[in-house]
């Protein structure tokens, strides 16, 4: 697999498999940076009483760019416009809805505008 494309293109289109893949390297950075955050204790006390660790924050903020374009190039493969991934801002329902299009259902079957069917 190309990471580099995966995780820093906008265009074309990814299956399902992938989309996931990429899923699984955001969480392995955000364990990561959690063990990280307590090993070197760089966490930070909330009033809320939780705690949010600096590692953490920066890999949160470092992964939006990717998890972008990885969204992008999986609703390219629903034949939709990679805006859709804004949808993830509505509450709940975004997220229900982003779930279901991108890790669920099936892209588009053969060539569409954003390029050629990736399982072909």
């Amino acid at each position: 697999m190309a990471w580099k494309y995966l995780l820093t293109s906008f265009d074309g289109r990814i299956n399902r498999a992938k989309f996931w893949a990429g899923i699984g390297v955001f969480i392995a950075i955000g364990i990561i940076a959690m063990i990280l955050d307590s090993i070197l204790g760089t966490r930070i006390a909330l009033s809320s009483g939780g705690e949010i660790g600096i590692i953490g924050i920066i890999a949160a903020l470092a992964s939006i760019y990717f998890a972008i374009a990885v969204y992008a190039k999986r609703w390219h493969d629903r034949d939709k416009s990679g805006w859709w991934t804004l949808i993830g801002l509505v509450p709940i329902i975004g997220a229900i809805w982003q779930l279901v299009e991108l890790g669920i259902l099936e892209g588009t079957r053969g060539a569409n505008q954003y390029g050629s069917d990736p399982l072909a």
